[in-house]
């Protein structure tokens, strides 16, 4: 998931266009370039999904849309999308970049929206009457916007505020910035704030930390990373991106700073995974996106760690052993190396697919 540079001016359909004043009062501009998620393993998902017109596609991951845009182009607008995110703001950008997209096509597809977390998928979808899909897409990655322009600090390398929630709903109706918050399921079913990655990093005990670290990052030096977190915050609360990322670096021995991969990947990974509660969602859901699947109906998950991939490698075979459908993927597929140099983020991709009988 990364970002594509897109054309330049007005009318291009990739985003908000941006114009930078230079010079004072001069009547000077300069064309920005601006960023749009580049859809992972696209062709390899067109393929997978094997739909066909006037048939109905779940995005579980809707993000800037890109899977769904390419996907209702190829059936020339002859299909129902729904399409989950938790993100209000990635649901106003998929919607600014289908109405850019289909306004050529003869035929409008139907798109709905979705503010939910995939987890309540059979709740959320019986409201708006899809009772059955013949294709359902988890793409479990991070879209660019989250990682580039969120300010959520999903990124070490941005020196951005500790928060991580893929929601953006706020505690209250006022205004102002996001307050401290992080996604759950409340008691009505709705996502509500409870924590972020803020609070892990400074209220929680040394041992809980270590945890997290150890198991969601899988890092070996879970215990000296949280050691050095506890540490430093007793000098001052550790509230941006970028101290932490260098109180981790610090924390590792020398020989781990300065590796191809950023000591604070994992920690990171981590803490989102925690905040989000991103592995029990994913085990919530799969069950439910086999029962709505029609017969001969396909369930395609990309992951991006072996935590996710593990799961999901399970429970396909679990549905297999109990005759749900067949894996059609005894190998996962991955990006090609074309892809991966166009498209560094795609590297950790696996997707696999199951198709029910």
């Amino acid at each position: 998931m990364t970002k594509r540079k897109t054309s330049k001016g007005k009318g291009s359909g990739r985003g908000s266009n941006s114009w930078k004043k230079q010079n004072g009062p001069r009547k000077e501009f300069v064309k920005v370039e601006f960023t749009r998620h580049i859809p992972v393993l696209l062709q390899s998902v067109l393929e997978q999904l094997d739909l066909k017109k006037g048939q109905i596609f779940v995005d579980c991951n809707l993000g800037d849309g890109g899977h769904s845009e390419e996907l209702a182009k190829l059936m020339d607008g002859d299909i129902t999308i729904a399409g989950f995110d938790l993100d209000q703001d990635a649901i106003a950008r998929a919607k600014a970049n289908f109405e850019m997209a289909f306004k050529d096509l003869q035929k409008k597809p139907n798109i709905i929206f979705i503010n939910d977390n995939f987890r309540n998928l059979t709740k959320a979808l019986d409201e708006v009457g899809v009772s059955k899909a013949d294709a359902i897409l988890y793409d479990l990655g991070l879209s660019s916007y989250e990682l580039e322009e969120s300010g959520r600090g999903f990124s070490f390398k941005k020196d951005e505020p500790l928060i991580m929630t893929f929601s953006n709903k706020r505690g209250d109706e006022s205004e102002g910035e996001m307050s401290d918050a992080v996604v759950g399921a409340g008691e009505d079913g709705t996502d509500s704030v409870q924590f972020t990655a803020e609070d892990i990093i400074n209220d929680w005990d040394e041992e809980n930390i270590r945890t997290i670290i150890e198991s969601y990052g899988e890092d070996k030096f879970a215990w000296k990373i949280a050691k050095g977190i506890v540490k430093a915050r007793e000098l001052e609360r550790i509230t941006s991106t970028s101290k932490l990322a260098e109180i981790i670096k610090q924390s590792v021995p020398s020989f781990a700073r300065f590796g191809k991969t950023h000591p604070a990947t994992k920690t990171f990974q981590a803490l989102r995974i925690a905040i989000n509660d991103e592995l029990n969602a994913l085990n919530e859901t799969l069950p439910q996106a086999i029962e709505k699947l029609n017969a001969g109906g396909r369930l395609v998950v990309i992951s991006y760690h072996s935590l996710e991939d593990r799961i999901v490698k399970n429970f396909f075979k679990k549905f297999e052993e109990d005759e749900e459908g067949k894996i059609l993927t005894k190998r996962p597929i991955v990006p090609t190396e074309d892809e991966t140099d166009i498209n560094p983020r795609a590297r950790s991709a696996k997707m696999r697919v199951f198709q029910k009988k």
